[in-house]
């Protein structure tokens, strides 16, 4: 007979259980309710009433949930899976552990057995290495699992990747300066200028350019550095980044000089925003409104490179509501 639980519902009108069990008469109807009710399957909302026939049946039930035996899984949770894991969540829910519980045999599985000397993977290669399912932690739910035992993604031993970073590589001397910009159009310009034979741009030498890409540089750029030719990763390099005169470009520096290893030697293309305010004086012409839904931020790390003339120049722009974009240079201009 099939469970009654299984409609999803807590209670139940009489027709409902007669449609649920196709009784045909109503006496076949009173039997199966006797059994249900029996079998601790229901229960008779008093309040509702009776129907009115003979015998006479309530108009409404409770459904009732069917008690399970948790024995089994509550030892394997104090006993057999990984003490890596915090389990209290699951002990407390059985019936959710039944639901992930294959999900939980897995992560258990590979956290006992990793080596000591386990190589770091990316999330979808260490997601298919546990799982069998390389989206399962990015998209399925595992880091909702991982946070209900008290792991993260790093207990797992995982490299995030993003979007490579375009490049050019003028020279590979070294130290070196290397120049990070926000905008394509200026990263094709400026590397077409080094194409033509020049070593540098606004006076100072660059040897490498790379394309940031907006906001994507904030999360790429470690992963580069990481992975980046050995001349690219020389401690000793000078990093530069050169972004829209805005509140986003700013911010955008701002980010990443907070969540680069290579703080120290990330500072501003200095020559290169003098250069845009120059032209911006010598062309005369109205800047673009700033974009919508900048949020406004201070820039301090940012601004201290500059002469307090140049800050306030660049302050009163700003809050004027206005902007300069890179694309205000172009190769004539470097």
């Amino acid at each position: 007979m099939k469970k009654l639980e299984s409609i999803g519902k807590k209670r139940v009108e009489l027709e409902e259980i007669e449609k649920f069990y196709s009784c045909k008469t109503y006496q076949e109807l009173y039997g199966c309710i006797e059994k249900l009710i029996r079998h601790k399957e229901i229960k008779p909302i008093q309040r509702s009433g009776l129907n009115g026939k003979v015998p006479a049946l309530y108009k409404r039930y409770h459904v009732c949930k069917e008690e399970r035996d948790y024995t089994t899984y509550k030892e394997e949770l104090q006993y057999k899976l990984s003490p890596i894991m915090t389990l209290d969540y699951y002990i407390q829910h059985l019936d959710k552990y039944e639901e992930d519980r294959d999900v939980l045999m897995k992560l258990s599985k590979y956290l006992q057995q990793r080596p000591q000397d386990e190589e770091t993977l990316s999330m979808n290669e260490r997601s298919f290495q546990i799982w069998g399912r390389e989206k399962y932690l990015q998209k399925e739910g595992g880091v909702s699992l991982l946070k209900k035992v008290g792991l993260t993604l790093d207990d797992l031993n995982i490299y995030e990747t993003t979007v490579p970073l375009a490049y050019y590589v003028h020279h590979k001397n070294i130290p070196q300066n290397i120049l990070i910009i926000e905008n394509k159009d200026t990263f094709y310009s400026m590397r077409r200028h080094l194409l033509m034979g020049n070593e540098s741009i606004c006076k100072v030498p660059i040897g490498t350019l790379i394309y940031g890409a907006g906001k994507q540089v904030v999360k790429a750029f470690e992963t580069f550095i990481d992975l980046a030719e050995p001349h690219i990763q020389y401690e000793h390099n000078k990093l530069l980044y050169f972004g829209d005169l805005d509140y986003e470009g700013i911010g955008i520096y701002e980010s990443l000089i907070g969540s680069s290893k290579m703080v120290k030697e990330i500072t501003v293309f200095k020559e290169g925003y003098e250069a845009m305010l120059r032209k911006y004086e010598h062309l005369n012409i109205h800047l673009p409104f700033t974009k919508e839904k900048q949020n406004v931020v201070k820039g301090e790390h940012f601004m201290k490179v500059f002469d307090c003339n140049i800050q306030e120049q660049m302050q009163s722009i700003l809050e004027e509501g206005y902007y300069i974009p890179q694309e205000i240079l172009n190769r004539l201009d470097f």
